[in-house]
């Protein structure tokens, strides 16, 4: 994190943990106003890798899950680097601002995502970087965000994935109960935005921006979840992360198999359960009556909720998440129930 920024966010009155914003001094109340009002949030959790030269367009697609052609000043993606087997490597968000893409993923996994991206640059004319000092993110979410900003910023884009790129930030909305934005801009121009919503806003930790992640049902690849899933089996086509008629990239093969041939016998389904702390990502899921090397279930990220519960986002088993009563962890493990998630696989043209 920039040492500005994380002086100018202490004089705010956020409580750091590990160079993360863990809250303003009232985590409960935070929790309270991620359904009840309006809120912004500090994104310095997420790392940013950018991508710029001559060949960085056909570089980035020759690499990622989604069609990079469809990312432009306007239009921003989900995506994701996959191993040779088709496995999720990290997941991220990827916008363009002045020529330049931007890639926002944990910043626990930055530097794996970096040294492998530059593995295959070969003679391309592309070069990449960690651009995490170089932008300040900033999260904004609620039923009145959008009459919010457009007071202090002007226009903002209608659509979900769509992005405005102004002179010193850009803007783009992401997927959201309430209407949800993503800022990320230079360190003055963030300064004054920051300044502006707390009239209008409370400024939160960033579990509260990752509890709205889950109810979003928007998956994130953290340390415990490395290479464990293809995309599919995460959601990653729900949210449009996934493009299945781009050209090649590692593990293309084995994502369009399953798109094209396959079945999912696991999806990610949005739970619910009551339990001391949170699991941590990669924490098994069971049945009453599952074996120690049945695979079952694998939270990929909880959060407390308002209720002292906590939501979570699992892959699991499709016929256990729909048949049978899950525990977390083990079988004397805390009751877990499936939630609703904000989009249907019903729409979901083809397995």
């Amino acid at each position: 994190m920039k040492s500005e920024w994380k002086e100018f966010l202490q004089n705010a009155g956020a409580e750091f943990q590990n160079d993360c914003v863990d809250s303003f001094g009232n985590p409960e109340r935070e929790r309270r106003i991620a359904h009840t009002g309006d809120l912004f949030c500090d994104l310095s959790h997420f790392g940013i890798i950018s991508a710029y030269g001559d060949d960085a367009a056909e570089f980035l697609q020759a690499q990622f899950t989604n069609d990079i052609n469809q990312v432009d000043e306007a239009h921003s993606q989900l995506s994701a680097l996959c191993s040779p087997k088709g496995r999720m490597l990290c997941n991220f968000r990827i916008f363009r601002r002045e020529h330049t893409y931007y890639l926002l993923l944990p910043y626990e996994l930055l530097e794996a995502a970096l040294s492998r991206l530059r593995m295959f640059v070969l003679r391309s004319r592309v070069t990449l970087e960690d651009a995490s000092d170089a932008l300040i993110g900033i999260g904004a979410s609620g039923n009145k965000i959008v009459e919010h900003l457009c007071d202090i910023v002007g226009g903002l884009p209608g659509n979900v994935d769509e992005s405005i790129e102004y002179k010193d930030f850009t803007i783009v909305r992401v997927a959201g109960v309430v209407p949800r934005f993503e800022i990320y801009g230079l360190l003055e121009a963030m300064k004054k935005l920051w300044q502006a919503l707390d009239v209008h806003a409370s400024p939160v930790g960033a579990d509260v921006w990752e509890l709205l992640n889950i109810r979003a049902g928007i998956p994130v690849i953290t340390a415990g979840t490395i290479d464990a899933f293809v995309p599919q089996m995460a959601n990653m086509q729900m949210v449009n992360g996934v493009s299945f008629t781009k050209g090649c990239y590692p593990g293309q093969e084995i994502v369009a198999r399953m798109h094209y041939l396959g079945k999912l016998k696991r999806r990610m389904y949005r739970i619910g359960f009551d339990a001391q702390q949170a699991p941590e990502t990669g924490t098994r899921l069971v049945t009453e009556t599952s074996t120690e090397s049945q695979d079952i279930g694998t939270i990929l990220s909880a959060q407390k909720n308002p209720d002292g519960n906590y939501d979570a986002l699992a892959v699991i088993q499709t016929r256990d998440a729909e048949n049978s009563q899950l525990k977390l962890g083990d079988t004397n493990g805390p009751d877990v129930t499936v939630l609703d998630l904000p989009y249907s696989f019903d729409d979901q043209v083809k397995e």
